[in-house]
């Protein structure tokens, strides 16, 4: 089996401080990579700032006698973004492989989520998704290379109590993803999605202790490696990681069933009618765009 290996690759890691972020750092650097390591230095709920949680994963990095280089803006402005990219270019000329991984907890149950705790995680995670992702979209569409992973949560994907907050953004993530796949295919600009669970700061009083031990980040670090990597040409995915297990989530969509003729009124009771055909997925499917979805209406456009 070929080794996969990131030689003349630049990587820029967010939130690569501590977690999973540096346990990524890390193992890209082992393997070869140029690596910026984003971290703004703050607490789990996104307070404070300080500079040695990236200074000090440089300085492991180099201590392997590979290259990195820290920074330590705000993913959530677009000034922060852009400057996290423009340090990977100053320092290394190039970004390759981007590895969106900052984010912050404020979690509290829908009717008690304030603006401000609403506002900081979807700034964080959603919002910084945008500012650092962007200007690095355009530098690997001048490069004709690319790889960006971003990264979910099952409570996005399925549900949790007290983090609609964050389950919001983490979703929205899945509507990013998607544009992405399209809008970078044509430069081989690959994204894809992970759902972890993994041990961290932000599930250290999540998790059951006897848990959180066995969740370690490093059985995380593989899939990213391999989403990020050239022989991976698969785009547009979500992956389910914990532990050493690993599969795909996907939005399908199902056949359903069609109600009239595309002109004449239909009527609620005949919804209440059909409701079986209506929610059966048994036939459900991953669609690779919105277009393909006008296939269901084919008999109705005619």
């Amino acid at each position: 089996m070929a080794s996969i290996d990131f030689k003349n690759r630049v990587v820029v890691i967010t939130g690569a401080g501590a977690g999973l972020g540096k346990t990524y750092a890390l193992e890209f650097a082992k393997r070869g990579a140029k690596v910026v390591v984003n971290d703004l230095g703050g607490s789990r709920d996104g307070s404070g700032e300080s500079h040695n949680a990236a200074d000090t994963v440089v300085d492991e990095i180099k201590a392997l006698g590979a290259e990195a280089v820290a920074n330590y803006d705000n993913v959530a402005t677009v000034e922060g973004g852009e400057n996290i990219i423009k340090t990977a270019i100053d320092a290394f000329g190039q970004v390759d492989i981007l590895i969106n991984n900052a984010g912050i907890l404020r979690d509290r149950s829908f009717p008690k989520i304030s603006e401000s705790e609403w506002d900081s995680v979807v700034g964080v995670h959603l919002k910084g998704a945008y500012c650092v992702t962007r200007p690095a979209f355009i530098k690997m569409k001048e490069q004709g290379f690319g790889r960006i992973v971003f990264t979910t949560s099952g409570a996005g994907l399925y549900g949790n109590f007290g983090q609609a907050n964050y389950a919001a953004a983490k979703t929205g993530l899945i509507g990013l993803m998607n544009v992405l796949k399209i809008e970078g295919a044509k430069n081989n600009i690959l994204s894809n999605t992970i759902a972890p669970v993994a041990a961290s700061r932000l599930t250290e009083d999540v998790l059951p202790p006897e848990m959180f031990e066995k969740l370690k980040p490093e059985f995380i670090v593989p899939l990213v490696l391999f989403l990020s990597s050239e022989d991976c040409q698969d785009s547009g995915m979500i992956f389910n990681c914990a532990a050493g297990w690993y599969s795909r989530t996907a939005v399908v969509c199902a056949s359903g069933t069609i109600i009239g003729d595309g002109s004449r009124e239909i009527s609620p009771e005949e919804i209440k009618e059909n409701w079986e055909k209506i929610t059966d997925i048994s036939d459900a499917k991953p669609l690779d765009n919105l277009g393909e979805s006008f296939g269901f209406l084919a008999p109705l456009l005619k």
